[in-house]
């Protein structure tokens, strides 16, 4: 059982982050603020994709005052992201769930002073966003864009906001790397109880943002270290959380859906091993009981597999064998295998959830 980092809690919106609560998943709408609809609509495929909350890019003065029509009809809360201007913070805070600001190029503390009281007045909190490509001149000047300037900046501006009275923050310590990343929460985590927000900033595409986030997000978890976390991809908005929601699941940190254990190809496969594991993944996506499944191609791993799935295949020559909780049930030929797979899943989800 992993042990989580205690944190003091705060919410945006309804939904908890710190103390005991599960691991939020957030994202972004790339749409143009200002262009209520379009927001609107992303927000919408991002709560269908299972999204908890959401942040907005607030660039203009009209994207700050689209935020009232928007946090009326949005599902999801709504954090306003806010870079360089301080003034969108003081309109945005009129409506939105939460602020982030980025320390770094936010200006004089006297704007980030105006920022806190606004957000004391409707009570909402704020996200101290560092970044590793953008951090105060101080900070650069005498650390580079490294970890341990990262992390100096976000003493700064802790110590900075709980001096003006203010404790309803979480902060953010991103760089492009895994490495610098992983260090900077490492190293902040025992010096506040603050909740973090873990992400690798401008990822990438698909492929590499999965991997980066894989290892940084995955590590810090395993080490009981984050609260909410945001998968930044150069990509569709559903991808983050089907990424996200999926590092969560194989660290451990939520109890939910199939865990899909396949073997990989090699000259002993008697079965089109791809064909099967692609066709079992999508029809039984709807299944969010946790489960053990097993695909696998020949005998050498499906029956030691199979001892520990709660539903298995183990293809033969031109057949297979159905497994469950290491029993044989069913001999059958290759074409009815799967559809007695799905079956068998679906009837094993019902019987764990009346247990």
């Amino acid at each position: 059982m992993i042990k989580r980092y205690k944190t003091r809690q705060i919410f945006i919106g309804n939904v908890a982050i710190g103390g005991n609560a599960p691991i939020s998943v957030q994202s972004m709408t790339y749409s143009k603020t200002a262009d209520i609809e379009a927001t609107l609509k992303q927000i919408k495929r991002l709560h269908f994709a299972g999204c908890d909350i959401v942040r907005v890019a607030v660039p203009e003065y009209e994207d700050a005052y689209a935020l009232e029509e928007i946090t009326k009809r949005s599902s999801l809360p709504v954090v306003a992201d806010i870079h360089f201007n301080y003034r969108f913070a003081l309109i945005a805070a009129k409506w939105v769930d939460a602020i982030r600001i980025n320390p770094g190029n936010i200006g004089d503390k006297n704007r980030v002073k105006e920022v806190v009281k606004a957000c004391q007045d409707r009570k909402i909190p704020i996200r101290i966003g560092v970044n590793s490509g953008s951090l105060e001149e101080q900070f650069e000047n005498r650390y580079g864009q490294s970890a341990k300037g990262m992390v100096e900046s976000a003493l700064y501006n802790i110590k900075y906001l709980e001096d003006l009275g203010f404790t309803d923050f979480k902060v953010s310590l991103k760089a492009s790397d895994v490495a610098r990343t992983v260090e900077a929460y490492r190293t902040l985590r025992p010096l506040t109880e603050c909740p973090f927000h873990l992400g690798v900033t401008e990822a990438g595409t698909l492929f590499h943002s999965t991997i980066k986030s894989s290892i940084a997000l995955g590590t810090l978890l395993l080490e009981g270290i984050g609260d909410t976390i945001r998968i930044s991809i150069t990509g569709e908005l559903e991808k983050e959380i089907e990424v996200a929601r999926a590092i969560l699941k194989d660290s451990g940190m939520v109890k939910e859906g199939l865990n899909i254990i396949s073997c990989p190809t090699c000259g002993r496969i008697e079965a089109n091993l791809v064909k099967a594991v692609a066709e079992v993944e999508e029809r039984l996506r709807h299944i969010k009981t946790p489960l053990n499944i097993s695909v696998m191609g020949c005998a050498v791993n499906a029956l030691g597999e199979a001892k520990s799935a709660d539903v298995a295949i183990a293809y033969g020559k031109e057949s297979g064998l159905i497994i469950k909780k290491g029993k044989i049930i069913a001999k059958l030929d290759e074409k009815d295998l799967v559809d007695r797979f799905v079956k068998e899943v679906e009837l094993a989800a019902r019987e764990e959830e009346n247990v």
